[in-house]
């Protein structure tokens, strides 16, 4: 195996399952299950048409910052001085208020695999915020990370795989409605509503600050971040089918989903109580990861500005895992702090990629490096796309104060 592509194999799959990992959260699931049964095969278009965006969301930010070998909160600061304070800022609040929901829905998962009620809500709770911050304790913490995120994200395929298996949805309608929807005019929101959970917030950041940390930067490396950032969007993407399809199978068949739980009640239909089981297993795992991955990058975006942060990062990244699961036990479901998040997620993604997109057109930040033109009118065409619906957004922060 040749030093480039060993380095591919070590740090690039490491990060692409970390972004992937980081966007597979309780959020996620719940998305889908809604939108499968709203849209039927028709939400096939919604998941092709966000893998489109996010690769080209992806792909603008981590060969920006690959080459560069800075941070996005760097780069902004370069771009427009202060506007990284502003960035990091709002990263680490909306990663905060993903994270409380994160470990909520990592404690669901365990309850479900254990069959608890939620009486014992505060042992599991605790015990998934608790899994999160040993992880970092660990003397090569990235190693560590690297190796959580892809063993949990191989569970999760192969276990929504076999309630797909168990489903029989109907694959052909679903490849026709991919490309042909009933109705293009009525996918909009839940288009922008997957880009914003799948790239937004802290998320694209995720696995650019984790290749930067390992040191696969420069021009040199090109390739190898190109893949990585298109193997994160694919194992998105693969779970996101896999799920669609395993409910899929479950409405079409007469199935109705729980509105206070439809993924759980998706799994429970299409396969009983295994299927019940399952489901434990996928939302614990989407919730660990989760956690791991919005401490992580949250604290990657302070660690640049502050020294204090950079000298202690471990200690932060369990500062801010244990805060979350603090706040999941004293407020239960914080509902508008993640109204908030939403809304900030909605916000974030057109300031971040503007941001890194200008930074492209800076030689102190990428030298001779020429981002290809393609790229860079299509990022800018998802910043305007973005920034519109961000704006929407804002009535959800409006709503919080009302």
């Amino acid at each position: 195996m040749s030093k480039t592509s060993s380095k591919f194999s070590t740090v690039g799959l490491g990060a692409a399952f970390l972004m992937a990992l980081s966007a597979v959260g309780p959020g996620f699931l719940t998305q889908t299950a809604v939108f499968t049964e709203t849209y039927l095969a028709s939400f096939g278009f919604a998941i092709l048409a966000t893998i489109i965006v996010d690769i080209i969301g992806q792909l603008n930010v981590w060969r920006i910052m690959g080459v560069s070998g800075m941070r996005g909160q760097d780069i902004a600061n370069k771009v427009l001085p202060g506007s990284g304070y502003v960035l990091a800022f709002l990263i680490a609040l909306g990663g905060l208020a993903f994270n409380i929901g994160n470990v909520g829905g990592s404690s669901l998962g365990l309850n479900a695999i254990f069959g608890l009620d939620e009486s014992k809500s505060v042992i599991t709770v605790t015990v998934s915020g608790l899994i999160g911050a040993v992880l970092f304790l660990s003397k090569d913490m990235l190693r560590a990370v690297d190796k959580f995120v892809k063993i949990l994200g191989a569970i999760v395929v192969v276990v929504i795989a076999y309630v797909v298996i168990q489903t029989q949805p109907p694959v052909g309608e679903a490849v026709v409605r991919t490309f042909t929807p009933e109705n293009y005019g009525a996918l909009g929101m839940p288009i922008l509503t997957l880009i914003g959970g799948t790239i937004g917030g802290y998320i694209i950041f995720s696995g650019g600050h984790r290749i930067i940390d390992a040191g696969m930067t420069g021009t040199e490396n090109i390739g190898n971040i190109n893949k990585s950032a298109v193997t994160g969007i694919v194992v998105v993407t693969i779970i996101r089918i896999l799920l669609f399809l395993a409910v899929l199978g479950v409405v079409t068949k007469g199935g109705h989903l729980d509105p206070a739980n439809p993924p759980a009640s998706a799994f429970r239909l299409g396969a009983g109580v295994i299927g019940f089981k399952i489901f434990g297993i996928v939302m614990w795992a989407a919730g660990a990861t989760s956690i791991v991955g919005a401490a992580y990058t949250s604290v990657s975006f302070l660690k640049t500005l502050f020294f204090v942060v950079k000298k202690h990062e471990k200690l932060f990244i369990i500062g801010f895992i244990v805060v979350s699961t603090g706040i999941m036990l004293l407020v239960g479901r914080p509902v508008k702090l993640l109204i908030l998040a939403g809304s900030l997620n909605g916000l974030i993604l057109p300031l971040s990629l503007g941001l890194i997109l200008c930074g492209a057109f800076k030689r102190e930040i990428v030298g001779k490096y020429k981002h290809p033109l393609v790229l860079t009118i299509l990022g800018f065409l998802v910043v305007a796309a973005m920034a519109y619906t961000g704006i929407n957004s804002l009535s959800g922060m409006a709503a919080l104060f009302k």
